[in-house]
């Protein structure tokens, strides 16, 4: 029967040979890889149940199907139970074992009685279902604890394939296990999808998200099931781009701007996540998920505060009333002491982490309790770690088993809640990546188990706080890597800039409000860019142009080099209007000052209040230098009230005369002269006529 199975994966093997020996190189390892999946022998594992036994006598059902992909029939068949009966002593062991792919490490004790099951002839590309049954008993089950099962299928009793799986026996004891807290943070973060405040998006990813099996429709599927105690980290800048797709809304081509009808689903989809989650905690992310390690080094000190106001109001305007901001999940789920210090001056007190981020103090062989303290410059902020293994679970790879990650998952809790030592409850967190894609029967099955198991209670990520069972963490562990995933100094660059003339915008208005560009600046300072800065750029470039589009409606008029204006004598008035176009009032100052001090004397400020749709005008005092005349330049600066700059300096040219006191009075004396001689020129005129005028009488009368 051996020598059978030999020759059948002989024959295989020669089959296989010439197709990967046609393809050279990488293309050679990927066809293999792609025929040893559609040509082999599988067996899966559909259900198990009960997933946890508590008894001896419980029958322990295990179903599952058999496929035959090898390309040609196969006899001699049997699927079998094999399990161990000791039970696994950490969950490195757990791991090891789960991750082993060789038939060799297999547990040893093969079922003898109803747990195998012959399979009869199985034609090629055919599919046998199959199901065996045991008990805790049959398989030595004797206390609590996580066992390792496996399902192998067999060819005349040579091992052919397995699938590997754990089986937790939980029997009623005198002395039950610590219920441990868990709190599942689940993150409903996006990329921006507009550049400013308006109704152009620079996509049209999120409709399609929205639809079918779309990312944010199945994160609603999700919170339509979930229980109260689940806790949702949501990104405001989502929420808003949804709530612009409801009024109609533009998306960036390369044809032009192509208009989209205004977004039933989005607006579906808003008041479907507000009724799911009406009685769970939220918390809000800065507004747009800012890159706060980024920003902390590179000097942005006001942004992070800002964003995490904006997020707030965005958030409870349009999802959750009880919205907090006070708890932050940082990318990656890493910061530094810096990052840390401004979340903390911006009011948050809680941190979600990566455990690579804070690692215990001293290698252990238990697993931490979730929580930690953290010093800043504010005061204590708690540190709460997520566990990588029981969130990876939440987003398997493609194809996982539900039933399998069920059963991985039962087993780490109930490992955990029976680690040796372990005597006081601790506190754990599940946090998959804050951009996943989820599989809504997975994570809606996961939290439906932990929910039922008695070594969990589920809760609130807030009401996690240090104890007793806390350990000593090592600090902060930021690497170099860490700080190349960054935001760049020369990507925010740009959006520095861009900042600093949208905060301009806001401080001329006579309300002194935010700014209307704040959100639209902070999307370009998202973590989402750190994988794509080309998108960050090019949204960068659409906001510092609305920006300067908004600063260039209020400007000063009539200025330039080829419109000059005369400054008639040593002294006199210069005109100078500012028209304001926005339909608000504003109050700035403007500043005169020259650029040719040997000609034009002139250094003036004064505050100019323009209405709505106005234009100010001011009357500037300049001087002339003595004895000199020509052409000038002065520079026209408006400012805030602060003396920053707003908008470009223009420059003006004057033209100046350059009269003196003397040359006006030679000038008067020989106008006086004039005047002499066309009045003395008039008077002898007008003699001249009465003269003429006698004559011409007196002639008529002779």
């Amino acid at each position: 029967m051996i020598r059978k199975a030999t020759l059948l994966a002989a024959l295989s093997a020669a089959l296989l040979a010439p197709l990967v020996a046609a393809v050279p190189g990488a293309a050679a390892t990927k066809t293999s890889a792609s025929l040893a999946a559609r040509q082999s022998l599988t067996v899966s594992i559909t259900s198990i149940t009960p997933d946890v036994p508590k008894n001896v006598t419980d029958v322990i059902k295990i179903t599952g199907t058999v496929r035959n992909g090898t390309g040609a029939p196969m006899s001699g068949l049997q699927v079998r139970l094999r399990y161990d009966a000791q039970k696994v002593t950490d969950r490195a062991a757990m791991a090891a074992y789960l991750s082993d792919q060789n038939n060799q490490t297999l547990p040893f004790n093969v079922s003898t009685r109803n747990s195998f099951m012959d399979i009869p002839p199985l034609a090629a590309g055919a599919s046998q279902r199959w199901e065996i049954t045991a008990t805790p008993v049959q398989l030595g089950l004797r206390e609590f604890g996580v066992y390792r099962i496996a399902v192998d299928v067999a060819q005349f009793r040579v091992p052919v394939t397995a699938e590997r799986t754990m089986l937790t026996y939980a029997p009623v004891t005198p002395q039950r296990p610590p219920r441990n807290k868990l709190a599942v943070a689940l993150p409903v973060i996006d990329q921006p999808h507009r550049a400013a405040d308006d109704n152009l998006f620079v996509d049209d990813k999120l409709s399609q998200s929205l639809a079918g099996k779309g990312r944010l429709a199945d994160l609603l599927q999700i919170a339509q099931s979930a229980p109260a105690s689940v806790t949702w980290v949501v990104d405001p800048a989502l929420l808003d781009d949804l709530n612009a797709m409801t009024k109609g809304y533009k998306v960036k081509t390369k044809d032009g701007d192509q208009a989209k009808p205004a977004s039933t689903a989005a607006g579906q989809w808003l008041t479907g996540m507000r009724t799911a989650l009406a009685s769970s905690p939220v918390a809000a992310l800065p507004y747009a998920d800012p890159d706060v390690a980024a920003l902390a080094h590179q000097g942005f000190d006001t942004q992070t505060k800002r964003a995490i106001e904006l997020g707030g109001q965005s958030t409870r305007a349009l999802l959750s009333r009880n919205a907090k901001t006070n708890v932050n999940w940082p990318a990656a789920g890493v910061l530094d002491a810096d990052a840390l210090d401004l979340l903390a001056v911006s009011g948050v007190n809680r941190v979600l982490l990566n455990s690579t981020n804070l690692p215990p103090q001293q290698p252990v062989t238990t697993t931490p309790d979730a929580a930690a303290t953290l010093d800043s410059v504010s005061g204590p902020v708690t540190a709460l770690v997520a566990d990588a293994e029981l969130s990876k679970l939440f987003e398997p790879a493609a194809g996982t088993s539900v039933v399998l990650s069920t059963q991985r998952f039962i087993a780490e809790t109930a490992m955990i809640s029976s680690e040796a030592g372990q005597l006081l409850p601790r506190s754990l967190v599940v946090a998959p990546s804050r951009r996943w894609s989820p599989n809504p029967t997975l994570v809606t099955a996961l939290i439906k188990t932990a929910g039922r198991l008695p070594w969990l209670q589920l809760a609130p990520l807030e009401s996690l706080k240090p104890g007793k069972a806390s350990v000593p963490r090592a600090g902060l562990t930021y690497t170099d890597q860490d700080r190349k995933e960054e935001l760049s100094k020369k990507y925010l660059a740009p959006v520095a800039d861009a900042w600093s003339k949208a905060q301009l915008t806001s401080l001329i208005t006579a309300e002194k409000t935010q700014s209307r560009f704040d959100a639209a600046v902070l999307r370009l300072t998202s973590s989402a860019w750190r994988n794509s800065t080309r998108a960050g750029r090019a949204a960068t470039k659409l906001v510092s142009a609305a920006v300067d589009a908004q600063t260039n409606k209020i400007q000063i008029t009539g200025s330039g080099p080829d419109r000059p204006r005369t400054l008639a004598g040593s002294n006199g008035v210069v005109p100078i209007s500012v028209k304001n176009s926005l339909s608000t009032p504003v109050e700035l100052y403007i500043e005169v000052r020259s650029n040719n001090p040997e000609l034009l004397l002139v250094n003036w400020r004064k505050e100019l209040p323009i209405g709505g749709g106005q234009i100010g005008t001011v009357q500037v005092p300049m001087s002339a230098a003595p004895d000199t005349s020509g052409d000038a330049t002065v520079t026209v600066e408006l400012r805030t009230a602060d003396g920053q700059v707003y908008g470009k300096p223009q420059r003006l040219t004057i033209r100046t005369t350059g009269y003196t006191g003397i040359a006006l009075v030679i000038v008067g004396a020989a106008l006086t002269v004039m005047l002499a001689a066309v009045v003395t020129r008039l008077l002898r005129r007008r003699s001249q006529r009465r003269l003429a005028r006698a004559k011409t009488r007196e002639s008529e009368s002779v």
